[in-house]
């Protein structure tokens, strides 16, 4: 008798394509489950290449309530799939940024692409205006407070850290980036982020103290 094994998901960070390609999948759904019980600003850090970002793309099918990839896992069954919330993701895993006009165009994309895909426009033209504006008319168009999921947050600091004057630029811009999450609390459901370099060790953020960290944890 002939056993038929499924597939090793290498190098695939989508969580739909491993369950609907019959990939192995190791349930991650009891962690997913923990985190999701209190509406919690929640912080990992790991190496690269040690499935942050198929966790991200886990909590955001999650929170988006698409039910079918979940069946026969572990969550199936605790979780509400009536509802669905309005997700932001932004990631900085993809490319190099060298600068800060480089990095203030990423961030500009990113909050395009989230826009388009939620069918919000916003009015505000700084960046930090325009995160915040995001969240308001995305909570306001659904019903439902916004989930923000951040991959690699501290990547294009680390990819300038032998030139001091460029990665404190990064730093800068991010910091005022990631200051809006903090004024936006009533608005939001959940907020996780991932990077490599533990976020008390950056000063990003000086203005979000109740990040919890999970640095031990495994993804």
């Amino acid at each position: 008798m002939t056993i038929q094994r499924r597939k090793l998901p290498i190098g695939i960070q989508t969580f739909c394509k491993i369950r609907e390609g019959d990939y192995y999948y190791v349930d991650k759904t009891p962690m997913a489950w923990t985190l999701a019980q209190e509406s919690g600003y929640y912080f990992l850090s790991r190496p690269r290449r040690f499935g942050k970002s198929l966790f991200i793309d886990t909590l955001a099918e999650l929170f988006a309530g698409n039910e079918e990839p979940f069946k026969g896992l572990f969550i199936h069954p605790h979780w509400d799939w009536s509802v669905h919330h309005p997700i932001i993701r932004i990631s900085f895993s993809d490319g190099v940024l060298k600068s800060r006009a480089e990095l203030d165009e990423k961030i500009q994309e990113c909050l395009q692409v989230n826009q388009q895909r939620l069918g919000v426009s916003c009015l505000h033209h700084s960046l930090s205006g325009q995160f915040a504006e995001m969240i308001q008319r995305a909570c306001e168009k659904f019903g439902q407070r916004v989930v923000i999921l951040i991959d690699e947050y501290d990547k294009p600091i680390l990819d300038n850290i032998t030139d001091r004057a460029v990665a404190i630029a990064m730093r800068e811009g991010l910091k005022n980036f990631y200051s809006v999450i903090k004024g936006a609390d009533a608005q939001l459901r959940f907020v996780f982020l991932t990077g490599v370099s533990k976020f008390s060790k950056v000063s990003l953020f000086s203005g979000l103290n109740n990040l919890t960290g999970m640095a031990n944890c495994h993804p």
